[in-house]
């Protein structure tokens, strides 16, 4: 009795049931993963269905082209004939594709790989957290100890890196930047005085939003708002650039030839946004205090020279200076977390927006904690 059933696409594949118990596979077409080759879950099907069969053989006389789609379909096939104990005559593959099907067969999979790969305990998994939280923190202060021989040859004049990547790094995160810090800052003191005047207007106190927006933005908000905006403009620039030259190798390149990836990348991006974070934080008082002198003047009928008497009267050089110092330290934290992350980038594209993504979380991370610890420790010495 003889059974033939075709399952058509790109490759062809056609089985014949014998009266001897064989069951004849004949493989035809070319074969390729770019195209839509034939299930072998239709072959098992049949393989299963077969009843008393002995022995599978091939014929590929019809053959044109295969590639490995055609080796995956004839693992998956002898998978199945050994679950089924069927013997299997593979003198009718090509030589090369015989090797090659048995070099596929000679490392089998180990047992409960697959199944098993999500079922770590759960303290298992708290442990491995734990190691790699540890190890990250390592590998930030190994990074830090470099960065900081390189700020010594900074010193003694002794580091290499081009003074025009210099300007354009700095030109990158300051004037580049204007335009997003502007809108960002104007609407947090709309927000601020906003904020503000709905409660201070029960009370006949309107006039000192212009107290609530002048210190919030120069000690707190004007500095945390632009470090934010920096995270995630800057510092994810910093990491997908420099990712990118690690995913062709540039780095490498420049370790070959004896320059110091440290000094000539990495110095001229901390030493910008070092020296642009303070001016962009300053700015961006300004321009809070403005959006709260449009609250004022539009909301709550104030004039604009009492507004800015109020708030010159109330803006103190600690606070302004204080922010000031905040900032720069937010920059050299965003400058270290997009440049590490770069460093430490994987050699593939998706790895690239990894570095970027990670870079800026844990520059806001780190931004927020130095803020809480900024405030503790303004506190403790009565700033």
């Amino acid at each position: 009795m003889n059974e033939t059933r075709n399952i058509v696409g790109q490759g062809a594949v056609s089985v014949t049931r014998a009266a001897d118990s064989n069951l004849l596979i004949k493989l035809s077409g070319p074969w390729h993963l770019t195209r839509n080759v034939p299930s072998a879950a239709i072959l098992r099907q049949e393989l299963e269905s077969a009843g008393a069969l002995k022995t599978v053989s091939f014929d590929t006389s019809g053959l044109t082209h295969w590639d490995s789609g055609l080796i995956a379909f004839l693992a998956q096939t002898s998978a199945t004939c050994r679950a089924h104990n069927i013997e299997q005559d593979r003198g009718g593959l090509p030589d090369g594709l015989r090797r090659l099907l048995e070099l596929a067969e000679a490392v089998p999979e180990k047992k409960g790989t697959r199944s098993e790969a999500g079922k770590a305990p759960f303290f298992q998994r708290v442990g491995n957290l734990t190691i790699g939280y540890g190890l990250s923190v390592g590998d930030f202060m190994e990074f830090l100890g470099e960065l900081t021989v390189a700020f010594g040859k900074l010193v003694r004049g002794k580091a290499r890196f081009r003074r025009l990547d210099l300007v354009e790094v700095i030109q990158e995160c300051g004037a580049n930047a204007v335009g997003i810090v502007t809108l960002i800052s104007f609407l947090v003191g709309v927000i601020l005085a906003f904020m503000g005047a709905v409660q201070l207007s029960q009370f006949g106190a309107s006039i000192y939003v212009a107290d609530l927006v002048c210190i919030g933005m120069t000690r707190e908000m004007g500095a945390i708002m632009t470090a934010i905006i920096m995270s995630g403009r800057t510092g994810a620039a910093f990491a997908a650039k420099l990712g990118t030259m690690k995913v062709t190798q540039e780095i490498d390149a420049l370790t070959t030839m004896g320059i110091s990836p440290m000094e000539f990348l990495v110095l001229p991006r901390v030493i910008a946004l070092v020296l642009m974070m303070p001016l962009l934080c300053l700015y961006a008082d300004f321009l809070g205090m403005i959006g709260g002198l449009f609250v004022g003047v539009g909301m709550l009928g104030l004039s604009a020279h009492s507004y800015m008497q109020e708030t010159i009267s109330t803006l103190t050089l600690t606070n302004l200076f204080g922010g000031l110092f905040k900032a720069t330290f937010y920059g050299l934290l965003i400058a270290i977390a997009g440049c590490l992350r770069g460093f430490r980038c994987g050699n593939s594209s998706s790895a690239v927006g990894d570095a970027a993504t990670q870079a800026v979380v844990m520059s806001i991370v780190m931004g927020v904690v130095a803020c809480g610890l900024f405030a503790v420790v303004f506190n403790i010495i009565g700033i």
